[in-house]
């Protein structure tokens, strides 16, 4: 080899070798610091650090019924089928960090890739901005994740039970959209405010769900959330947040729906005003969230909870997020459907002894429609299955292995309300089992 090959090989080499340190990513949107980056690689000092990490997720799951609808456990499974492999998720992420002349963060770029047996996408695109003279902001603009609750930021690396809860799917399908982020947290060693964040985000609104904006909305979302405290006499940590999205989508048709009350019933009602046409169907969410854990290691405790409620906006068949304009079989636009809902979740994590071992609890619901319950839902009211609640009951246990190397045994027990329209007259047989391992790096 011809000297300068030999300096590039030299440098592949060495980021093999360190790449096998684990960086445990805890949020979506974390950045390593700049001490982790430079134990990790620097190829050069001069231009910056650059840095790899990644994960993959084999699984296997098992289903109550053949042809169970999980969209929620991983995805739906095949109509004569119960019982599956998957590649849940297949990630490899690069991160590269440019300091200043005072090592301080001065811009900050990642990508990310996800790759299973369906195909490869990004998942991350963005690049931040430090503003270094006060410390007190900065700016990330590009494809990331939406600064709303607690859950939707857990990294899938790091989260305990294997997927998000119903309701954070349904209304931020995909965590991640195309926008801008602008931080507030006071970075300076003594800053009295170092660990409150504000953050204030513009985002199209569909996010990895649809291949671009098909809309004029936007969506605003702002977060006001307190870092972990920890009381050191009574050994326990405290962080929490509140949250709150503004958006909407536009209609193409002089025609919507919403609840409205008649007489002594809740309905679905047809709005054919002529005011409709172009106006915003609105999507408002309002939520609070709170982390609490004991300041130990051997036989930590930690409980995560978050309420959300609001106006979402779907279609007569469901109430996620569009990531497209709806249409039907012909292609000819559909209407809007806006429903007032609410849903919460509570998971509990119990270390056993070593921090090798791990007991999972989490109860979830989502309830798509609050104005009406049980047999009130009926077809003879405009109503279907969007419209029915879910209660999730889950549990498990997780083994680490060694630090790059872990498995859940995970089961969700899936509880829908019985109601008067078809297919929901009972509890389905949708519970899933799942056996999820996750090689990382």
């Amino acid at each position: 080899m011809v000297p300068h090959q030999n300096k590039y090989f030299a440098i592949l080499v060495l980021l093999l070798l360190l790449s096998l340190q684990t960086y445990a990513q805890r949020t979506i949107n974390d950045i390593m610091d700049s001490t982790t980056v430079n134990h990790l690689l620097i190829i050069s000092k001069k231009y910056g650090s650059l840095s790899f990490s990644g994960y993959l997720q084999p699984q296997f799951q098992v289903a109550q019924s053949n042809g169970t609808q999980a969209e929620y456990q991983g995805g739906n499974f095949g109509e004569y089928t119960n019982n599956r492999f998957r590649l849940r998720r297949g990630r490899l992420r690069a991160d590269y960090m440019l300091l200043d002349d005072n090592n301080n963060p001065s811009t900050y770029f990642v990508l990310q890739f996800d790759g299973t047996e369906q195909g490869v996408n990004v998942r991350d695109f963005w690049g931040r901005y430090y503003e270094n003279k006060w410390k007190l902001i900065h700016v990330t603009l590009g494809l990331s994740g939406r600064p709303f609750g607690n859950e939707l930021q857990l990294s899938s690396a790091g989260r305990e039970a294997p997927e998000r809860g119903r309701m954070s799917q349904i209304l931020m399908k995909t965590e991640r959209d195309l926008g801008a982020t602008f931080t507030f947290n006071p970075r300076w060693k003594n800053a009295r405010l170092k660990n409150v964040v504000l953050d204030l985000g513009v985002y199209n609104g569909q996010g990895l769900a649809g291949p671009a904006e098909f809309d004029n909305s936007k969506d605003v979302i702002a977060r006001l959330s307190h870092k972990p405290y920890t009381f050191k006499k009574m050994r326990f940590s405290i962080a929490g947040g509140i949250s709150t999205l503004q958006g909407g989508l536009n209609h193409r048709l002089p025609v919507s729906y919403k609840m409205e009350h008649n007489g002594h019933l809740w309905q679905m009602v047809k709005d054919s005003s002529a005011s409709t046409l172009n106006a915003v169907a609105p999507r408002r969410y309002y939520g609070a969230d709170i982390q609490l854990a004991t300041a130990t290691k051997s036989w930590k405790s930690e409980l995560r909870a978050e309420v959300i409620s609001g106006l979402q906006t779907g279609t007569s068949t469901t109430s996620t997020t569009p990531g497209s304009y709806p249409v039907d079989d012909k292609a000819e636009p559909l209407p809007y459907y806006t429903r007032t809902f609410n849903g919460a979740y509570f998971t509990f994590v119990q270390t056993l002894n070593s921090t090798d071992n791990q007991i999972i609890l989490k109860y979830d619901w989502y309830d798509p429609n609050s104005k009406v319950k049980g047999m009130d839902i009926s077809a003879a009211r405009g109503l279907s299955a969007a419209d029915v609640r879910f209660d999730t009951f889950g549990f498990g246990f997780l083994h680490h292995f060694n630090p790059h190397f872990k498995a859940v045994l995970y089961y969700d027990v899936i509880k829908n309300e019985s109601t008067a329209l078809s297919g929901y007259t009972d509890d389905r047989k949708d519970n899933v089992f799942t056996l999820r391992t996750q090689f990382y790096f």
